[in-house]
């Protein structure tokens, strides 16, 4: 059976230390979309690990990471970072695979990636550059490469200097690359990454028919989806639900549970609207204290309340079991805390999240306020008990609100700052 780890809102929500917890009781651990525009930190055994295009499961020295078909992976990003995890002590000998079908990054996909960013102007995405949504457009167009024709060098070499001629035409000089050098470097991949890349279909496959436990780990966040996020200002994938099954070829029958990951505010990286942003102190104090900048660029997130009106909508495309609330912590010292329940329009109440930016772009949020729990602490709490009356509340509020039990509460940034209720505590 699966359980799938999804960021509820505009990620950066702390996925990677459930996916760090859970990773102790499972097989394989999976990637299922995006590329290495994703980030996330994990505090295992004392040591720190950023994590982008690698899964998470390689801190557990009994899991097997599988990078899936719906991926695009920067190969020297992904030899990069493994050689980093493995400088830090990790063994990651025969753990880590790649889909055959998963399609490559170039460096020239990074180039056209910036430069697309600069022919919005104002209007740009606010993209990593990382060369993702380029990646994605190659994959769509029919145009991209994928791992395994890495292997069959002259059709390799027919492909990219097809693609850079294409860019070439259409960026002129603005487009500053050299095809013989990329060339070049993929001409030593073809042998260096021949070991990693498997046949993710029979991979799975044979995982599902064995009753492996899988957790596959979700990038980015619904509202990044490209589909059912706050389109155009979103990533090049799916990030939902969506994106499991067809980036793993995972049975939708196999999946036990759905965990949406969500702080306990709100964060989002990049341009696009943003309801609850709070432009003050608060905001402030949510950035600072909650170190709010990207693991991936360095960029500081925008920072708000949390949007429950977002949530319910997540929850409605992604079937949540249950949910993780995480940085509970970084509430503690505000005097009053508040959460959008409902969107108004020239004084009438939305039934639901707009499709149409235009409209969000004037919506005014309507908030709940909660006392909060100034002169007690949720910091490094091990026990959901022992939280401060007003902080249970908080948790309880949302969720009743989003009707999905809360079974994972974060209130820093350890294992055992992750207090568990319900299912998750062993109760019925």
């Amino acid at each position: 059976m699966a359980t799938v780890v999804l960021g509820a809102i505009w990620g950066d929500e702390g996925k990677g230390k459930l996916v760090d917890i859970l990773c102790d009781s499972v097989d394989i651990c999976a990637r299922c979309q995006g590329g290495n525009n994703a980030g996330h930190t994990i505090v295992a055994n004392g040591v720190t690990y950023d994590f982008h295009i690698l899964p998470s499961g390689l801190v557990n020295p009994r899991c097997i990471n599988l990078i899936g078909s719906g991926c695009v992976v920067h190969i020297p990003s992904f030899f990069q970072e493994l050689e980093n995890v493995q400088k830090k002590g990790l063994d990651t000998t025969e753990r880590i695979f790649i889909s055959d079908r998963a399609h490559i990054v170039f460096d020239l996909h990074q180039l056209v990636d910036g430069l697309e960013e600069i022919q919005l102007g104002a209007q740009n995405i606010g993209t990593t550059r990382k060369g993702i949504g380029p990646s994605y457009s190659t994959k769509a167009s029919r145009s991209g490469v994928r791992m395994y024709e890495l292997f069959n060098w002259p059709e390799f070499e027919k492909k990219l200097r097809v693609l850079a001629d294409g860019y070439k035409r259409r960026f002129g000089d603005l487009l500053v690359y050299d095809v013989e050098e990329e060339l070049a470097k993929y001409k030593t991949y073809a042998e260096t990454l021949r070991s990693y890349v498997i046949d993710a279909v029979v991979f799975m496959s044979d995982a599902q028919k064995s009753n492996a436990r899988i957790l596959v780990e979700g990038a980015n966040a619904l509202m990044l989806d490209i589909d059912y996020g706050t389109y155009p200002y979103v990533t090049s994938s799916n990030t939902g639900i969506g994106g499991v099954l067809t980036g793993l070829a995972i049975s939708p029958m196999k999946l036990k549970n759905i965990i949406g990951v969500v702080k306990a505010y709100t964060t989002r990286v990049g341009a696009g609207p943003f309801v609850t942003e709070q432009l003050n102190e608060i905001g402030e104090h949510l950035q600072s204290v909650g170190k709010e900048w990207g693991v991936t660029t360095g960029r500081k997130r925008r920072c708000g309340w949390l949007d429950l009106v977002v949530l319910k909508y997540s929850t409605a495309v992604n079937c949540y079991t249950s949910l993780n609330i995480t940085k509970l912590d970084i509430l503690d010292g505000i005097a009053e805390i508040k959460v959008a329940v409902a969107y108004t329009l020239d004084g009438v109440e939305l039934e639901s999240f707009p499709a149409d930016l235009s409209l969000l772009e004037r919506v005014e949020p309507v908030y709940k306020t909660f006392p909060g729990w100034v002169g007690e602490t949720t910091a490094n709490i091990t026990n959901y008990a022992d939280l401060p009356k007003a902080a249970r509340e908080y948790v309880e509020f949302v969720e009743e609100f989003s009707g999905v039990p809360v079974e994972y509460v974060g209130v820093g940034p350890a294992r055992t700052h992750m207090l568990k209720r319900g299912r998750a505590a062993g109760k019925a």
